[in-house]
């Protein structure tokens, strides 16, 4: 699936410079290098213009054909930070949800201020383990032919450490009808709301709730991460997004910070939680 993301774009169209760099230091144009390559010259043309991505096999092919085989290994490396960019939940769960889950460790490990933003389920670091079991049990019935939930459960539970080790600190906004959006039992969303209650008190975590208005200066957005100010990772509908633009990081941190300056803290949010925490029990 092609991205609309800048990013994804701007990294093919950088790919795609550096080939057509290597024909012309090679001496080739387009004709000679699909000769060599065994193409139809229409593919080279898509490929340096980043019409087409191409794959690994083309990259080697290219490389090969230009004399520059010391140049593959960076090149597959660019292509798969290109693909990387944008990951359709097939792909990215297609090992199953534990993998899924366990993939995103090393970023939770190296990134010490994290900011996430949620419309409709609580933050993975905020889920109780039934909670997870509950929305991950609904993801895998979905779309995840593979039954792993309870790994899947474990790994997510695993990556809670990042909350209590090292010097990190959190920020999670949520907006209100989140404390009361559940496919939980009455008594396992009681207990989840029990544990937000908690960790709200943590010296290292704020969590601010944006409450049910008529007027908000700031819509309700997507469900986005913000790993210090190197990474955005946005949840859609189809896949998996990741921004690295300094641009695009910036446009989440502003939308973030708008939505700061609506949500209640401290007292005034633990007081939406126990208001939500009576209506379901």
């Amino acid at each position: 699936m092609r991205s609309t993301s800048s990013s994804a774009h701007e990294a093919r169209q950088a790919l795609a410079h550096r080939l057509r760099e290597l024909a012309t230091d090679a001496g080739l144009d387009g004709k000679d290098l699909a000769t060599r390559c065994g193409w139809h010259p229409s593919k080279v043309s898509r490929i340096s213009t980043a019409k087409t991505q191409p794959s690994e096999r083309d990259i080697r092919s290219w490389c090969h054909a230009c004399d520059a085989e010391d140049q593959i290994g960076d090149l597959i490396a660019s292509l798969r930070a290109a693909e990387g960019t944008w990951v359709t939940w097939r792909r990215l769960e297609r090992a199953g949800l534990k993998w899924s889950q366990e993939e995103r460790l090393p970023l939770y490990q190296r990134t010490r201020r994290f900011r996430s933003y949620s419309a409709w389920a609580l933050p993975g670091l905020l889920q109780t383990s039934q909670y997870t079991e509950d929305v991950l049990r609904a993801v895998q019935r979905q779309r995840v032919p593979v039954d792993d939930v309870a790994d899947a459960v474990a790994a997510r539970m695993e990556r809670q450490r990042v909350l209590r080790e090292g010097r990190r600190v959190f920020a999670f906004l949520i907006e209100e009808p989140v404390l009361r959006n559940t496919l939980c039992t009455a008594e396992a969303q009681e207990e989840q709301l029990d544990h937000l209650l908690a960790v709200s008190t943590s010296p290292n975590i704020s969590l601010g709730i944006v409450p049910v208005t008529r007027r908000r200066p700031q819509l309700p957005v997507e469900n986005f991460w913000i790993y210090d100010n190197a990474q955005v990772n946005v949840e859609l509908v189809s896949g998996y997004l990741t921004l690295t633009q300094p641009s695009e990081v910036t446009a989440y941190s502003d939308t973030y910070a708008r939505l700061a300056d609506m949500a209640v803290h401290g007292a005034r949010a633990r007081f939406l939680i126990e208001k939500a925490r009576g209506s379901s029990a």
